[in-house]
């Protein structure tokens, strides 16, 4: 009773001041100029791939399918965060109220969420593709392809409706301070000022849930995968196959590295200048890479790339 008292004394935060990546004004202007560039070049990364996609009759397969979602996936991502950033390095430390945190809030987890489901998805593409190739064409049929695409979306939303809703229940009391350059979760969780050990649980199971769960998809699929390379007869089959999984596991580990490290914890993480690093990582770093790993060194996407740069 005391202490629904004292709470209820105290100031109400309605803003949050993000310090973003860097206080000295002569570093900020040159981080400003690379990641400005770094987000218009994964902008026109990203939707030069869903152009390809979607233009290109021959492109219309699973794999590209995908491919075409995790790239709407990624522009929707880094739009979500990186405002806040370029807005820090700008004017130094963003004031952003708190709906508006909210707000970066749930549409980051719902992101975050439905990149985790993704992949796993293209991971089970690839399976089916190596594993069982005379029954791809019903297996991932393209009902099968929009329900897995649909799943992931959804699923993304509902985890993120069930965790935000959590967080916004919090009290913030005081100070305003985010050590961060986007409304992430622990630093909300270090500043609220009531319990919330029920919120960290409902964090730690849906990131369990979530990326644990993912990622083990992602890890049967590829163990397949490998025992049927190595069983191929042909060196040049083995090649192929390999070449083709690839790309996919070099962003698996990234994304899955950083993201399990900042989200599967059960507690509030207090290294909060290793969190914007490794948040960089996976918020900039691997929206950009993507499509250059996973599509641009494909031969089919630039044969439809070369083919659209001459009717241009």
């Amino acid at each position: 009773m005391e202490r629904s008292l004292e709470l209820g004394n105290m100031t109400r935060v309605q803003e949050f001041v993000l310090l973003g990546l860097s206080t000295s004004p002569e570093t900020r202007e040159v981080l400003f100029a690379i990641f400005l560039t770094l987000y218009l070049l994964t902008l026109l990364e990203n939707a030069l791939i869903v152009f390809l996609v979607c233009s290109h009759t021959e492109l219309h397969e699973p794999m590209y399918f995908f491919l075409g979602n995790l790239s709407c996936l990624e522009m929707c991502y880094v739009s979500v965060t990186m405002p806040s950033l370029l807005a820090g390095l700008w004017t130094g430390p963003c004031h952003v109220p708190l709906p508006a945190c909210m707000t970066q809030l749930f549409f980051f987890i719902t992101l975050i969420c439905t990149e985790c489901t993704l992949l796993a998805s293209m991971a089970c593409d690839r399976y089916v593709a190596i594993c069982r190739p005379l029954h791809y064409p019903l297996l991932m049929r393209p009902q099968v392809c929009l329900g897995l695409a649909g799943t992931s979306w959804l699923g993304g939303l509902l985890v993120s409706v069930v965790k935000t809703a959590c967080i916004a229940s919090l009290s913030y009391c005081g100070p305003n301070v985010l050590n961060h350059f986007f409304c992430d979760v622990s630093p909300l969780l270090n500043l609220s000022c009531t319990h919330v050990a029920l919120t960290e649980l409902v964090d730690f199971l849906s990131a369990i849930v979530i990326l644990w769960g993912s990622l083990l998809v992602a890890i049967a699929s590829y163990v397949a995968i490998a025992r049927a390379v190595l069983r191929m007869p042909s060196a040049a089959a083995r090649r192929k196959a390999f070449s083709t999984c690839a790309s996919h596991l070099v962003v698996v580990g990234i994304f899955y590295s950083a993201a399990l490290f900042i989200y599967c914890r059960p507690s509030r993480i207090r290294s909060m200048d290793l969190n914007k690093v490794l948040s960089v990582i996976h918020t900039v770093a691997t929206p950009m890479c993507n499509p250059v790993v996973y599509c641009l060194r494909n031969r089919e996407v630039q044969a439809a790339l070369f083919r659209t740069l001459r009717w241009t």
